[in-house]
């Protein structure tokens, strides 16, 4: 394998259960300041994730080290789920000291595997407030689509779960 197919290897990610262990790291990893108006603290997001049903969240673990954070919210948790939940990518972040390696990518491929796993969505949603230095782009790559609706300033895209 050349250096350059080395160098865009996939790191081994893995999407673990927060524990009693593990939640104050999780709680201390942070994301850059010039990122920080475009993802909650986890602290926040841990928070809300007591309140909310529809919350399903794991830490981001690559390579055996803790990288970052991922929460879902999925209408399908709910103790009376709607005929045809929806699912959306409530929280993705990536350590500063992790980013540039491919694991938010590969994170997210295990996101969009568990959310297929279910066979119960037609598409993934993602919302993001624009601005400089937003994940716009990242979602792009990643193949979300734009949908021409905002909610509360947020642009919403989508990732269409039945095509690979």
């Amino acid at each position: 394998m050349s250096a350059g197919a080395e160098a865009r290897a996939e790191p081994g990610v893995t999407l673990q259960e927060i524990t009693a262990a593990t939640v104050r790291a999780v709680i201390d990893l942070s994301v850059s300041d010039s990122q920080a108006d475009f993802v909650a603290p986890n602290a926040v997001s841990l928070a809300e994730a007591l309140f909310k049903k529809e919350a399903w969240y794991r830490a981001i673990v690559a390579d055996g080290q803790l990288a970052g954070f991922v929460m879902l919210f999925d209408e399908a948790q709910r103790e009376a789920p709607p005929m045809q939940p929806r699912i959306a990518l409530w929280r993705l972040m990536i350590d500063q000291s992790f980013q540039r390696r491919g694991i938010g990518t590969a994170a997210l491929r295990r996101v969009v595997a568990h959310v297929r796993a279910k066979g119960l969505y037609h598409s993934l949603q993602v919302s993001y407030y624009p601005g400089e230095g937003c994940p716009e782009p990242f979602y792009r790559r990643f193949g979300f689509q734009h949908t021409g609706r905002l909610d509360a300033g947020e642009v919403i895209m989508e990732l269409p779960l039945d095509r690979p």
